[in-house]
């Protein structure tokens, strides 16, 4: 057994999170678990039994969320903070990007990119004091390439690839090490609130209506090749616990296969594959009377899947 860790998980009511938070507890580590269902991480406590996984309430977009749940880990803990942060809270904006609202895209950075960084920044001083720490990023096989409909969410985790970069060198004076989870198609709640974010993107006044009926099938084709989350959660634990962490963990490891393909492939090429097996051919593309130069006028909403 490793030495035992303190581990704040954000995101941690359902999915990627929630089995990292119970493989961990149940390896010996003292969990702190974070989200914004108070009955969600309650069910989690219950779930994990006698071991020592501890829940908080934390929403990644509020200041004062992140602030109470600072003080608090600082009393739970004398003061010395966690060893390592695991941070995992986001969700996916759907959609084709010219047709996403304004607070769509931004509501999609505020969770991925700006909570990600607020949350670390509120945990980075205890592990700068005791010159040592860990800082795991919760990324995606979509950090690195970029797919039809998915291109906010990408263009997110695109972000956070580069501010996880910076933050591995910067931070590793201070003894804190820094690591990427990259997972690929993984089973969780995510794929399914994709898909539910794509409807209105079905209706009659759409110009992709046509091209999103291959969705589905294309979706049955893809869940073939979903593995469970656990190979995640065994690379957090890596991260979190290894001497010498890696930069990156691409999990599972096929997924590894797709990224070197993406390197060798000319971009024409590459780009003529996703559009077609995305339905993107020009049979299927059509314009709408209602058709407009961008995206509806309508209150979006946000959603945190994990």
């Amino acid at each position: 057994m490793t030495t035992r860790k303190s581990v704040l998980i954000t995101g941690a009511t359902a999915g990627i999170g929630r089995c990292v938070a119970l493989h961990l507890a149940r390896r010996g580590h003292r969990i702190i678990a974070t989200g914004r269902r108070e009955d969600a991480l309650q069910a989690l406590k219950q779930e994990a039994l006698n071991r020592e996984l501890e829940v908080l309430p934390l929403d990644v977009t509020r200041r004062d969320s992140i602030e109470r749940a600072r003080d608090a880990v600082l009393a739970m803990t004398s003061g010395r903070g966690v060893d390592a942060l695991v941070n995992n809270a986001g969700y996916g904006q759907a959609g084709p990007v010219d047709q996403l609202t304004d607070d769509e895209l931004r509501a999609q950075f505020e969770t991925n990119v700006f909570g990600l960084m607020a949350v670390t920044r509120a945990f980075l001083p205890q592990m700068r004091r005791r010159g040592e720490g860990r800082v795991v990023n919760v990324s995606s096989v979509g950090g690195r390439v970029t797919f039809p409909f998915f291109g906010a969410y990408n263009a997110s985790k695109h972000a956070l690839e580069a501010l996880s970069d910076a933050l591995r060198m910067e931070l590793h004076p201070f003894g804190i090490r820094v690591s990427i989870i990259e997972p690929g198609l993984t089973e969780s709640e995510f794929a399914h609130h994709f898909r539910d974010r794509l409807e209105r993107f079905r209706s009659a006044d759409s110009p992709y209506a046509r091209v999103l009926e291959t969705a589905d099938s294309l979706e049955a084709v893809l869940d073939r090749f979903k593995v469970g989350p656990e190979g995640v959660a065994r690379s957090v634990e890596h991260a979190v616990t290894s001497r010498n962490p890696r930069a990156r963990y691409i999990t599972p490891r096929v997924t590894a296969l797709l990224l070197a393909l993406r390197a060798i492939t000319p971009t024409s090429i590459w780009d003529a594959a996703l559009r077609q097996v995305s339905g993107l051919t020009p049979d299927r593309i059509h314009f709408p009377a209602a058709d407009t130069a961008g995206p509806p006028a309508q209150e979006s909403t946000r959603f945190n899947i994990q």
